[in-house]
């Protein structure tokens, strides 16, 4: 408080009793959130009616959530979830995740419509790194680039997609909340359902510009980067019905995948077009499309992932070997408010540990799909030989080890 002003203690006073009273009550929120979020989990394999009515109280309490924009109330239920049950949290965290990047638009005599904010990841390999001033300063290559998700049946024809003109950085998309992107939807959906320009200021300070390294001209760099999009279509629209049944969703999914990828394929020349003036000099590769937060979390699981092998093949550098000369033995540790899995790399003939690494695991997530994970990555560098363990010894042996089924080799 400035000085040439006197505090007035009672005034004082019930501003501070009001805000304690305010985080009591967003705590309480919070709470009975994550609680929620806890029945449906738990009353999935019991009662199924009351599990799905219970799952509907908790779409409806986080669309509340969201209209209040209250973020702290969301992002505490998902921390309070984290500690409780995981895969509580992995359905409040998904939930939250889906409405936050979907918006339902009700207009009296037109048919409801519903519009969704995307993302797609990208990992882009050059010399020298990416250059801000160069991305986008290719008209054709942008219109035809948004212009796209229609053509290659990823978007219905009725559709009305728009593609931001920008390649946000992780750090930019970490600067968008849940409320703000409800509210980035409605105003990309007052710009898709204009004839006219509208003016999209919201959208235009997400674009804060590109923080992180630089890299010298002659250095190989990898950078991700996501291409944010909004698509609007009318509700029902059989397009994206997914069938109820297992054999055809299934089947949905793999041709909804078969067109993605044979999309990225046409689009490369295309987005190296949007992201350097020199498209040749750039490696692009693909993550899938997915909503916002879906997407967000597939590029920073890849980006940790893609460390992880380079610290990976760095140890076998300066121990001059070859992957397949190595046996390689992953193990998950008490890592306090975190999991860790830990990779330990063995000689083919025995002896103890000469090298490894750690990778930090959330709470939350799904222990042996991360073990798949990293043991499936470990195979993709050339390491033949690989085991799962149920933890180490003081001196770095594996504990109950097990070979883990190489499909590669």
């Amino acid at each position: 408080m400035p000085k040439n002003k006197k505090p007035v203690p009672r005034k004082g006073a019930a501003a501070s009793a009001s805000q304690s009273a305010n985080e009591a009550d967003l705590d309480a929120l919070a709470q009975a959130l994550a609680d929620l979020a806890l029945e449906v989990a738990e009353g999935e394999e019991g009662d199924p009616e009351l599990a799905a009515a219970r799952e509907e109280e908790l779409v409806v309490a986080v669309r509340k959530a969201l209209r209040r924009k209250r973020d702290e109330v969301l992002y505490g239920a998902i921390e309070l979830a984290r500690y409780t049950d995981p895969e509580a949290c992995r359905l409040l965290r998904a939930h939250v995740g889906e409405q936050a990047a979907t918006l339902h638009l009700r207009k009296e005599g037109e048919p409801e419509r519903e519009i969704d904010a995307f993302l797609i990841p990208l990992f882009v390999r050059s010399g020298g790194g990416l250059v801000a001033e160069e991305t986008f300063g290719d008209d054709a290559a942008y219109e035809e680039l948004a212009a796209s998700f229609v053509a290659a049946d990823l978007d219905s024809k009725d559709a009305k997609v728009a593609l931001v003109r920008h390649a946000y950085d992780l750090a930019e998309i970490d600067h968008i909340p849940y409320s703000a992107l409800q509210e980035l939807l409605r105003e990309a959906a007052a710009s898709l359902g204009s004839k006219k320009p509208v003016a999209a200021p919201l959208l235009e300070a997400s674009i804060r510009g590109w923080t992180g390294e630089r890299f010298a001209p002659d250095e190989e760099a990898m950078e991700l980067r996501f291409l944010l999009g909004f698509s609007m279509k009318r509700v029902g629209d059989p397009f994206y019905e997914v069938p109820k049944d297992e054999i055809g969703a299934d089947v949905y999914f793999a041709e909804r995948m078969r067109r993605y990828r044979a999309w990225t394929e046409r689009v490369t020349p295309l987005v190296a077009r949007c992201l350097a003036a020199d498209p040749e000099r750039l490696a692009i590769s693909f993550l899938y499309q997915d909503l916002f937060y879906g997407a967000k979390e597939q590029g920073v699981a890849e980006l940790a992932m893609l460390g992880l092998l380079a610290e990976i093949n760095g140890l076998l550098l300066e121990k001059e070997l070859a992957p397949d000369a190595v046996r390689a033995v992953v193990a998950p540790l008490d890592g306090g408010d975190h999991a860790t899995l830990r990779v330990n790399l063995y000689a083919l003939d025995g002896g103890p540990p000469w090298g490894g690494v750690s990778k930090p695991v959330d709470l939350a997530a799904d222990l042996g799909a991360e073990v798949d994970e990293l043991c499936d990555a470990l195979a993709t560098i050339g390491i033949d030989d690989i085991s799962t363990a149920d933890g180490f010894s003081e001196d770095g042996h594996p504990e109950g080890a097990q070979p883990y089924p190489n499909e590669q080799s």
